[in-house]
């Protein structure tokens, strides 16, 4: 996948670019920890806002049902998440972290960092810029989604 003419100065391809940034940072930072980033965003979603229903979990992170399931697995097998069935619907599976998983989470490093340096040098004004377009640019993109998939 060559890149066109000019196409490095793009803002999709500075997004792609820093998005990609981030993540190997994120990556790199976890690896001590056993844990990759979407790993470690289950587990920020469970210690955050508690059990969830892997469904709805799936939807929050916008991941594919299979991708979630395999993340899911991982994290069950590492006794870091426990799965149980729904009270209400048996079919649904509601996950939340153990013991293990919660004293993992209070030993992982604040990522915060993450975002400071790529953004710290940044005044308030240009941040909320910056956050305004992409988020626009992210809300037009998945309504013309919403268009064009059969």
């Amino acid at each position: 996948m060559g890149e066109q003419p000019g196409e490095e100065q793009t803002i999709g391809a500075w997004v792609k670019r820093c998005y990609f940034a981030g993540r190997a940072v994120m990556d790199a930072t976890l690896r001590p920890y056993d844990l990759g980033s979407t790993q470690w965003y289950v587990l920020w979603r469970l210690a955050t806002f508690g059990p969830t229903v892997q469904r709805d979990l799936g939807r929050m992170l916008e991941l594919e049902r299979a991708t979630l399931s395999g993340i899911v697995a991982t994290l069950v097998r590492k006794g870091l998440v426990r799965q149980n069935a729904d009270g209400e619907d048996q079919r649904q599976r509601v996950l939340s972290l153990t013991d293990a998983g919660d004293a993992l989470w209070r030993e992982l490093p604040d990522l915060t960092f993450i975002h400071d340096a790529a953004f710290g040098d940044l005044d308030e004004i240009e941040l909320a810029t910056a956050l305004r377009v992409l988020k626009s640019a992210t809300d037009q993109l998945q309504q013309l989604l919403q268009r064009i998939r059969p």
